[in-house]
């Protein structure tokens, strides 16, 4: 293709991702520098027709009208945002690990800082929901493959159902389910005979329950994938193998996972991005005072009943994006080092 016209085929994409992906991410991190205007006060006297004055204290809408006016992204802080308190806690840290306390104590300290608490959910969700859901959706695939033709079409179904329910909508209907008047919720009091078990006041069910949803809507897209590589192994090698003596676990293992392994990469990848921005599970089960993470600080800095605070909004999430780039960096690496294999 003709270097001209392969720049034409490739402009238009090029010009999206500028205008869609890298200048919003700059100007994220652009107003992350930012901190927002000091309420401006002032103080006002009432006098009543009778005498007796009171004075009132309030903020000069006039005055932060001519502020934001002047400088409409806030005073500039450098690197404030990521070191507050809310964020990486540089001064907390140092108390924390300064003093003689135990680890757990230690820990527990840490778990009370946002930033880290919300930290801790969403690895704990990435690591725990990715290769559960992967699993599963493996599982399914090799099930659904070996049912007859007729029974494929109702089972696939069924399988990406949880893929058709929009995510918010989805936790809602579970949360609901797990309220004390509703199914899951009224059994688990049956179950440890305790009538005030509520999902909400147990952190550790919290969790489960969260991580048990990520799994069943994570699920049908591994299954997708899994499924249409299945279509593809080759089925000479297949019967070689069952002519050798090998059972179907081994021909599991031996061939048809190494067949999917490149998927299982993608998959992996796409996952990972995925989970580590949780988000509706949260807001569905109302479950910020047990479980936080780094899209939920993000929102929630957002519609502050006080005051939007874009600037810690911002500085969340360049520091999501960074972690996302940790994570998917050892993926990265192993495709890199496979195709250099092949290509050698």
């Amino acid at each position: 293709m003709p270097h001209r016209t392969f720049a034409a085929f490739i402009f238009p994409s090029i010009l999206a991702m500028l205008l869609f992906i890298t200048l919003p991410i700059f100007s994220v991190m652009v107003q992350s520098m930012f901190i927002e205007h000091p309420a401006v006060l002032t103080t006002v006297e009432n006098c009543g027709p009778f005498g007796g004055c009171t004075t009132e204290t309030k903020v000069d809408t006039v005055a932060m009208a001519k502020l934001k006016a002047e400088a409409p992204m806030g005073q500039f802080a450098g690197l404030a945002n990521y070191l507050n308190h809310n964020h990486l806690a540089i001064d907390d840290l140092r108390e924390i690990f300064g003093t003689k306390s135990g680890f757990a104590e230690k820990v527990s300290s840490l778990m009370n800082l946002p930033f880290y608490r919300a930290l801790a959910f969403t690895l704990t969700y990435c690591f725990v929901v990715t290769p559960l859901a992967m699993a599963l959706g493996f599982c399914i695939a090799l099930a659904v493959n070996t049912l007859p033709r007729l029974m494929k079409g109702p089972a696939i179904f069924v399988s990406i159902l949880p893929m058709i329910i929009t995510p918010l909508v989805g936790s809602l209907i579970l949360s609901w389910m797990f309220n004390p008047e509703g199914i899951f919720g009224a059994t688990l009091q049956w179950l440890a005979n305790d009538p005030k078990l509520s999902l909400r006041a147990s952190p550790v069910l919290t969790w489960i329950v969260i991580l048990t949803y990520g799994v069943w809507t994570n699920g049908p897209f591994s299954f997708v994938v899994f499924y249409a590589g299945l279509q593809t192994v080759p089925m000479d090698t297949l019967e070689s193998a069952r002519i050798d003596g090998a059972t179907r676990w081994q021909a599991t293992r031996f061939v048809i996972i190494p067949h999917l392994m490149p998927l299982a990469t993608f998959v992996a990848l796409v996952q990972l991005m995925d989970n580590f921005r949780v988000f509706e599970p949260i807001v569905g089960f109302s479950a910020q005072a047990n479980a936080t993470s780094l899209s939920w600080m993000v929102y929630n800095d957002l519609v502050s009943q006080d005051a939007q605070q874009f600037g810690s909004a911002a500085a969340t999430s360049v520091m999501t994006i960074i972690g996302v780039l940790i994570l998917l960096t050892p993926v990265l690496i192993r495709t890199w080092r496979d195709f250099n294999r092949k290509v050698a």
